[in-house]
């Protein structure tokens, strides 16, 4: 018993060497999201350009969607902006915006000094569809599928990179599961030949 306390010591500094390094290998950028693979939070709040009028989740309508967390405040959200302009021309997406804990003057000036990639942008002073969605800073972007179902979180800016490794792969599948879900299968055209 004598000799295995005094190896104590020597096992728990171990023990927490393993731990610190498993935490130091993970990629901060990698934030799991509980809503992953859940709908999207059901929501009130107004546009940013017109504060008459009410938007809610029913209003975020298209194939694919890519809700995108931005303010004025944030350093990295004027540098993605021009990958964001770039996406929503290309028509492949439907780009949304929600301005973060902003104000809504600011934003709105920032929408036409920089150019307008948004359906629309939802303006979110309180950080309360923020706090909803789980968004721990800005940017952040989550691509949302045709049912309102939450498929991916990214934290941090998007560029070309960011685009072809994590978002391009996710966006493939949801279109691939869509065409499966509209082609009829062949057990139905056999059903249909008798």
């Amino acid at each position: 018993m004598n000799k295995l306390i005094r190896f104590l010591p020597l096992i728990l500094v171990l023990a927490l060497g393993l731990v610190l390094y498993r935490g130091l290998s993970l990629d901060p950028k990698d934030i799991p999201s509980a809503l992953v693979g859940k709908p999207m939070p059901e929501f009130s709040l107004t546009k940013l350009t017109d504060e008459s009028q009410i938007i809610t989740k029913d209003d975020l309508k298209g194939n694919i969607i890519l809700l995108n967390v931005w303010g004025t405040w944030c350093v990295y959200c004027k540098y993605e902006h021009p990958y964001l302009v770039d996406i929503a021309k290309s028509g492949r997406v439907a780009l949304y915006g929600l301005n973060y804990k902003d104000d809504r003057i600011a934003g709105k000036q920032w929408l036409k000094d920089y150019e307008d990639p948004y359906v629309f942008s939802i303006f979110d002073e309180s950080g309360r569809l923020g706090v909803d969605l789980g968004v721990t800073a800005a940017p952040e972007t989550f691509v949302i599928d045709a049912s309102a179902m939450i498929r991916m979180k990214h934290v941090g800016p998007i560029d070309a990179r960011v685009w072809q490794d994590k978002f391009l792969p996710v966006i493939e599948m949801i279109e691939s599961e869509q065409q499966a879900k509209q082609s009829p299968t062949q057990d139905q055209e056999v059903n249909s030949e008798d």
